[in-house]
C-alpha cells in the first residue's frame, strides 16, 4: 500500500460514499495480501495521504472494518488484521457478512422471501409484542464464495423497521444488522443461542446441497438492544461441512467478542 490509492480506487463522481469505497480499498488491500494476517494497518496520517481524503472519512472506513470483524485495535499500537483461524465463530451479535469478510471470504445471498406478515404466537412471544402484530419475515440462503453454507430466515417487528422490506435484498454483502444500526439506530447489545441438530427437509437439501439422509445443524437466536428489548429472531439451517463453528469462551465462562 505504497502508491497513491486514491489515483485508482476513488471516484469523488461515484454515487457511493468516499468512506464506502476507501473501506472497500482496504478490505481489498488485505484480501489480496498486501497487508497479511496478523499484519498492521498504514496509520491514520498515512491512510488520509495515501487516499487523499479526511481523518473523518478514514475513521468512518476503519470504524466498518473493526466492526465487521477484519481487523482489531490493540491499545498503543494500532490496527492489525485479524487471524480467526480454520472455523467460524458463533456469536449472535456478529452478522453472518461480518463473520465470511474477518474468515477471507466473500459472502453472499440468494433472497428467498421477504414479506410483512400477521405473526403466530410463536414468533410474537419471543419479540414481547402483542399477538397477531405485524412482523417482517427475510428469507436468504447465504453464500461462502458463491457456495450456499446457510438458510437463514430472520424476524422483525415491522414497526421497529418501516420500509425495511424496500431495501434491495439481492445486494451480495447486504447485512440485516448493518441495516439497522444505520437507518433505524438499533445497536444489538446481547443475545442468545440454542443449538440443535436434525435431518434435512428435501428442500432444504436440495437449496444447501446435501446429499439425503443429511443432517443439519440449527442455530436459533435472538438479539436484544440496550434496553433488553428483543430486536429479532433468526433461525438458522448450517451445512455442517461447509460452515464449521467454532465457540469462544474464557474462563469465566463468558464468550468472546471482537469489535
Amino acid at each position: 500500500m505504497t502508491r497513491k490509492a486514491s489515483e485508482t480506487t476513488i471516484d469523488r463522481t461515484a454515487s457511493r460514499p468516499l468512506h464506502q469505497q476507501v473501506y472497500e480499498a482496504l478490505l481489498s488491500s488485505i484480501r489480496e495480501g498486501k497487508v497479511p494476517l496478523r499484519g498492521k494497518l498504514p496509520s491514520e496520517r498515512e491512510l488520509v495521504s495515501l487516499y487523499d481524503v479526511s481523518r473523518i472519512t478514514i475513521r468512518h472506513a476503519v470504524r466498518e472494518l473493526i466492526r465487521q470483524g477484519v481487523v482489531q485495535s490493540q491499545a498503543g499500537k494500532g490496527l492489525y488484521v485479524v487471524d480467526n483461524g480454520g472455523g467460524f465463530e458463533l456469536e449472535v451479535l456478529k452478522s453472518f457478512t461480518s463473520t465470511a469478510l474477518a474468515n477471507g471470504h466473500t459472502p453472499g445471498q440468494r433472497l428467498l422471501d421477504i414479506a410483512v406478515v400477521r405473526a403466530s404466537l410463536d414468533i410474537t412471544r419471543p419479540l414481547m409484542i402483542p399477538p397477531g402484530s405485524e412482523v417482517i419475515i427475510l428469507s436468504r440462503l447465504r453464500l461462502l464464495d458463491k457456495i450456499p453454507v446457510v438458510l437463514q430466515t430472520d424476524w422483525i417487528a415491522a414497526s421497529r423497521a418501516p420500509d425495511l422490506t424496500g431495501l434491495d435484498w439481492s445486494v451480495a454483502n447486504r447485512s440485516l444488522y448493518s441495516e439497522l444500526r444505520e437507518l433505524y439506530k438499533i445497536q444489538p447489545r446481547r443475545g442468545q443461542t440454542t443449538l440443535s441438530a436434525r435431518l434435512a427437509s428435501r428442500a432444504e437439501a436440495e437449496l444447501l446441497e446435501l446429499p439425503q439422509p443429511g443432517a443439519v445443524l440449527t442455530v436459533d437466536q435472538i438479539a436484544f438492544d440496550e434496553r433488553d428489548r428483543p430486536i429479532n429472531m433468526t433461525s438458522l439451517i448450517h451445512h455442517p461441512e461447509r460452515y464449521p463453528l467454532t465457540l469462544l469462551q474464557s474462563a469465566t465462562g463468558d464468550f468472546k467478542h471482537y469489535g
